[in-house]
């Protein structure tokens, strides 16, 4: 069990997502960074969608009332158990009473705390992440709250982690030959073409062409982006169709929205783009007043990053199934 000692607005129980109710207007939710959420539940030994606490405001800090094995992943910056810094993206040994602490991290926005079996919160609709719009599901329905304790759920792995941790290269590190790092401060993001592209002037070249700003009015159902406003050749009326995350939309005002994890299910705004799901964690890991330009892209330039990924959480798995084995061997 956990114990919440200090918190902020809008941190939650997150796992994967709860796809495939859209038709009846439930949003997935599921984490902003999901690649962190997945790689953090393979440190400890969990199924890759057991839930994890996803913070976004800091500091935070937790108590544990009883021992446990955890990993925090996501954000950059060293997290703290009894003021002692620990390695991200690897696992540790807490003893009851110990006092996990998550600073404001340097760079990036998201941090997500992933327990050895996972957090015993309810499933509904094949999820236990947290649905604020919503109200329901993760902590019951609800941002989490200083005094809230959370019990663990049961794993399905009993033996230690080696004695120095379990720990992984981050994905920004050793994936950085398919998501550059940021180049003058400015995030390039790939997406595809949608269905109203050809809206808007000169195939969209003021979308493509121009930096964005992350603003101030986004939050995990989407992010709103500052600029020089887009408009349309001609004004349409569109019916509401379906919306997934990742799509942008040109509401009337010209500024687009990306549709985050909370994305909305429908809506009649223009689709002038969708970005790439991969490309996706790193939007949830931009802060607010982050830079970002839009890069054409191909679905199979898509699929290339995909199967880059895929091979990256698969050489994870087969390491950490590699340390199990010694482990069980040497027991």
């Amino acid at each position: 069990m956990i114990q919440i000692i200090e918190t902020g607005p809008f941190n939650t129980v997150q796992d994967l997502g709860r796809p495939g109710y859209r038709d009846i207007g439930v949003t997935a939710s599921g984490a902003m960074d999901p690649l962190a959420v997945k790689i953090g539940n393979i440190l400890v030994g969990n199924d890759e969608d057991a839930a994890a606490i996803e913070v976004q405001t800091f500091p935070f800090k937790l108590r544990f009332e009883a021992g446990g094995i955890f990993a925090v992943t996501g954000a950059d910056g060293n997290p703290t158990l009894d003021g002692r810094e620990l390695r991200s993206w690897c696992t540790h040994v807490a003893e009851p009473g110990q006092l996990l602490e998550i600073r404001q991290p340097p760079r990036f926005a998201r941090a997500y705390i992933v327990f050895r079996g996972g957090l015993d919160v309810p499933v509904l609709m094949g999820s236990r992440s947290t649905s604020l719009r919503g109200g329901f599901g993760g902590n019951a329905g609800r941002p989490l709250s200083k005094g809230d304790q959370i019990e663990f759920g049961m794993p399905s792995d009993a033996l230690p982690p080696p004695p120095s941790g379990l720990a992984v290269i981050e994905p920004a590190v050793a994936l950085r030959h398919v998501f550059p790092a940021p180049t003058d401060g400015v995030l390039s993001i790939r997406a595809i073409v949608a269905g109203e592209h050809e809206l808007f002037a000169s195939e969209g070249e003021a979308f493509w062409g121009q930096i964005w700003r992350i603003s101030s009015s986004s939050d995990r159902t989407g992010y709103r982006l500052s600029g020089e406003p887009l408009r349309p050749m001609a004004t349409v009326e569109m019916r509401s169709h379906g919306v997934v995350p990742g799509v942008v939309q040109v509401p009337p005002g010209g500024e687009p929205i990306i549709q985050m994890s909370d994305a909305n299910t429908a809506g009649g705004y223009p689709k002038i783009a969708g970005v790439v799901e991969c490309d996706l964690w790193r939007l949830g890991q931009a802060r607010i007043g982050s830079r970002l330009q839009f890069v054409r892209s191909t679905h199979a330039e898509a699929r290339a990053v995909e199967q880059a990924v895929t091979r990256y959480v698969e050489d994870i798995r087969r390491t950490s199934q590699m340390v199990k084995r010694a482990l069980k061997a040497m027991a």
